[in-house]
């Protein structure tokens, strides 16, 4: 079969540049703990990078874009058996035909398949045992990720069917990772002194890198998911730097009118809020829709901001703020400004004449996803604590991770 070249080079390179986001997450959630925390932190992102490498060509793929049915893929590309020998992937026929090959969308989506399990460890830092979070991942990443992923992003999947549109992981990544996190921190309990006791990020510098390295790799992630170097993919990349930048700016004009201050920190937090949000819309929506969305999301993510104090449950850097209500924002204004103009395969919004056909759609598609995930993901962690242990002992939190799990220091005195 003759692929397309064009499209087969910008979806390789888009695989690295998703794969880069994966340590620019490090960085990004490294900067915000205290200094005695960061191995750990930088450990558990990168740790992601192997152990889902390996998971996803062993059963991941498999599960989540073999067979023909609605709720879960099947065995047939265990090992990525027969992958680079088939004509077509289950489902990708017609107008959803692939013109690359079988091969490059198998990296492509791993590499989402490594970042989405990472984003659970912002919520959880400070007081997590490294082999407790090895088990909780690799599970995760065979029975909750792979599921999710089947039932959005691939043509047989139900929410597929349903008309629920995910152009690149709102609900696949964001919802889904963070309805995880909320599941894990209600499991694992709040950090030693918290919310008493000031807990300042110790590296901002570390966690602007981070935003950047975030920001470069989210070109990758949404342009990418165009899986073609077309029109759609120039759309979906200049949606991506729009919405981020107004994330930012409504944060920290939000930010500026309620604490008083415009932050660093804010100016980070802002534009993660906006590629957040526009990561499922990027390739359905265009004009100043872009713009309307990471500002609204930047305003909404602020504003969520004291969610964990008012319910009382320790998300450490705002996890839940940023990625689960980024994700449900992103997704729930798509069935608001989606538009047809700009991709025929999507549907039109609330505002371009479609009624609240696709805004019904989007809600059911979040709706399942929290539930699942953050049901599945909560016995997981249980068990886990049941079993192994979730958590550091009291000692080796006042410690820090960096020394009781891995006998390092990032710093020397």
């Amino acid at each position: 079969m003759t692929f397309d070249s064009g499209a087969t080079a910008w979806v390789l390179v888009s695989a690295a540049l998703v794969l880069f986001m994966t340590p620019g997450l490090a960085f990004f959630y490294g900067g915000m703990v205290r200094s005695k925390n960061v191995l750990g932190m930088l450990m558990q992102n990168i740790f992601a990078m192997g152990l889902i490498t390996i998971s996803w060509a062993t059963v991941g793929f498999s599960l989540a874009f073999s067979g023909s049915g609605k709720y879960f893929g099947n065995f047939d590309f265990l090992f990525l058996k027969d992958v680079a020998n088939i004509p077509a992937l289950p489902g990708y026929v017609g107008d959803f035909a692939l013109i690359i090959p079988p091969l490059a969308f198998v990296a492509y989506q791993m590499m989402f398949a490594i970042i989405t399990p990472a984003l659970i460890t912002g919520a959880t830092a400070d007081r997590m045992k490294f082999s407790a979070y090895c088990v909780l991942i690799g599970v995760w990443a065979v029975v909750v990720y792979p599921t999710v992923a089947h039932w959005v992003f691939s043509p047989n999947g139900w929410l597929f069917q349903k008309g629920a549109l995910d152009f690149a992981g709102g609900a696949v990544v964001h919802i889904n990772a963070g309805a995880a996190a909320l599941a894990v921190v209600l499991v694992l309990g709040k950090r030693r002194g918290w919310p008493r006791e000031a807990m300042p990020p110790h590296n901002l510098p570390f966690t602007v890198l981070g935003t950047g390295i975030l920001w470069f790799g989210w070109f990758g992630f949404n342009a990418g998911s165009a899986l073609a170097a077309n029109g759609l993919a120039a759309q979906a990349l200049i949606n991506t730097q729009l919405a981020a930048a107004s994330g930012m700016i409504a944060w920290l004009i939000i930010e500026k009118i309620k604490a008083g201050h415009a932050t660093t920190l804010g100016a980070a937090s802002g534009a993660v809020a906006g590629l957040v949000a526009i990561t499922p819309c990027a390739g359905f929506v265009g004009g100043a829709a872009p713009i309307a969305i990471g500002a609204i999301t930047g305003f909404v993510c602020y504003l969520c901001l004291t969610l964990k104090t008012k319910f009382g449950f320790d998300d450490s850097l705002d996890v839940i703020a940023v990625h689960l209500i980024g994700g449900l924002a992103g997704s729930l204004l798509l069935g608001l400004f989606a538009d047809t103009a700009i991709n025929s395969l999507g549907a039109d919004g609330l505002f371009f004449g479609g009624g609240t056909s696709l805004l019904g759609k989007q809600a059911l598609a979040s709706v399942a996803t929290f539930a699942f995930s953050f049901i599945v993901t909560y016995v997981v962690a249980k068990v886990l604590d049941a079993t192994i242990g979730i958590r550091v002992t009291p000692e080796n939190e006042l410690i820090g991770l960096d020394q009781s799990q891995h006998a390092e220091t990032a710093y020397q005195a």
